[in-house]
């Protein structure tokens, strides 16, 4: 997809649409939003010719990311494949990542963060399309993820202190994680297999779902909706796909969690919207 060098935020960046600026620098330009959902709404753009959040995550230099605030990283990336980012404001201590299923794919990393929370970021393979391990090698080799996260958690040793786990891990387990239970219980994602195995990796790791801690599991609640829909909004046939879980050390500092629907709306967004969970210092 090509940069469309008339699009507004071009514009503003060239001087031909006025803004009231806060910030400027060689790499982003910041201003207050003209339509603010928030006391305080300040929209950051790169300077850069992207064409989406998935085209700048890819393509972006540590140096434009840290223009954005996030002085501190942790990526591991596959180009036009996957990978995996943690980006903070805060130094970040120790860090590392596993290797899943011996394929050297960048689905894992891992970092410390200066209140000794241990925060995971992972990226569960999707699977494929046909939910039969042997038919279909990409389900294969996600139940096998699965199965080396369960066993990884299997142990004591690697269940002290708090954690936090984020990530796409490409699974809707509840009924309300899914537009359609009935409908959806053959295809991939929802499969009850493949919950099965979710649960599992939840249980060896004593892990709590923040999310649904605030949002409750009688309520429909999406992160992905499909980019085939012509209309996602009013089709509204969404997946839970993404979460957060902390271990029981954390469970207690949890203070709110939201799905940022609008985002999906956004030119060119991506076809997940972010997830946030809010916790105490």
């Amino acid at each position: 997809m090509a940069y469309d060098r008339d699009n507004i935020f071009a514009r503003i960046l060239r001087g031909e649409i006025p803004c009231d600026k806060v910030y400027e620098d060689e790499f982003v330009l910041a201003f207050n939003d003209i339509n603010p959902q928030a006391p305080t709404h300040v929209l950051v753009i790169p300077k850069g010719e992207y064409v989406s959040m998935d085209d700048f995550s890819e393509k972006a230099s540590a140096e434009e990311i840290a223009a954005l605030g996030y002085t501190h990283q942790h990526i591991a990336g596959q180009k036009g494949y996957n990978g995996v980012a943690i980006l903070s404001r805060l130094p970040l201590g120790e860090t590392g990542r596993e290797d899943w299923c011996a394929k050297g794919d960048c689905r894992h990393i891992q970092a410390t963060l200066p209140n000794g929370v241990v925060l995971h970021n992972f990226y569960v393979p999707a699977g494929g399309d046909i939910p039969d391990p042997a038919e279909n090698d990409k389900f294969a080799h996600k139940l096998q993820f699965l199965r080396e996260m369960a066993d990884w958690w299997d142990k004591p040793a690697r269940r002290r202190g708090a954690q936090m786990l984020v990530g796409d891990l490409n699974i809707a387990p509840l009924e309300t994680d899914v537009w359609s239970h009935k409908q959806l219980l053959k295809v991939v994602s929802h499969t009850p297999v493949e919950v099965e195995h979710l649960d599992r990796v939840m249980a060896s790791g004593r892990w709590v779902d923040a999310v649904r801690r605030f949002i409750p599991p009688e309520e429909n609640l999406y992160t992905w909706w499909s980019y085939r829909a012509r209309d996602w909004d009013a089709a509204d046939k969404g997946r839970r796909l993404d979460h957060i879980w902390v271990t029981p050390p954390l469970a207690e500092s949890l203070r709110g969690a939201s799905v940022l629907r609008a985002v999906r709306g956004w030119e060119k967004s991506s076809d997940h919207a972010p997830v946030i969970v809010d916790l105490a210092d």
